[in-house]
């Protein structure tokens, strides 16, 4: 039996077009490459599965985000040390002296939610209503939550706002 639901082509192109920022997001969450791919997979399955659910209420990228990164945190363990080899493509935003590995770690010493937000924003490059819908949170918070991560990381680096570099 062929399924013509568009939101099935919408789906597999999603997943042809953005695995490497599923599962980098995803690897984030879980510590893990092996771990991460099958969340990814796992999240695309469950979104397959439940598609005639989405509502148009947001984006579809956004409710695919959803199911991976709850695949992702149904997958992780105890929490875990970052692993980002696959992330290297830091943006520093103009701290090129300090080593990624510096960066790494203190975005891992990071609380959860900021992390995630981060790696939804700068990674998967969403907007803030997307990670909103992602998250099923307000867009407020998305702001607030990044801001606050921010901060953190700019105070952690020695930076106060406004400074010099």
């Amino acid at each position: 039996m062929m399924d013509d639901d568009p939101r099935l082509a919408e789906v597999e192109a999603l997943y042809r077009t953005r695995f490497g920022h599923f599962k980098r997001v995803a690897l984030a969450v879980v510590g893990d490459p092996e771990r991460a791919v099958e969340a990814v997979h796992d999240g695309f399955a469950d979104a397959i599965r439940s598609r005639r659910r989405f509502r148009g209420s947001g984006p579809l990228e956004a409710w695919v985000w959803r199911a991976v990164v709850n695949a992702a945190r149904r997958a992780r363990r105890e929490p875990t040390d970052l692993t980002l080899d696959e992330a290297a493509d830091v943006r520093r935003n103009g701290h090129a002296d300090r080593h990624p590995d510096d960066l790494r770690r203190l975005i891992a010493e990071l609380p959860e939610r900021q992390r995630l937000m981060l790696f939804l924003r700068y990674y998967a490059d969403l907007d803030y209503q997307s990670i909103a819908t992602a998250l099923d949170v307000r867009t407020g918070t998305v702001s607030a939550t990044l801001h606050a991560a921010h901060a953190a990381l700019r105070s952690s680096l020695g930076k106060r706002p406004g400074g010099t570099r």
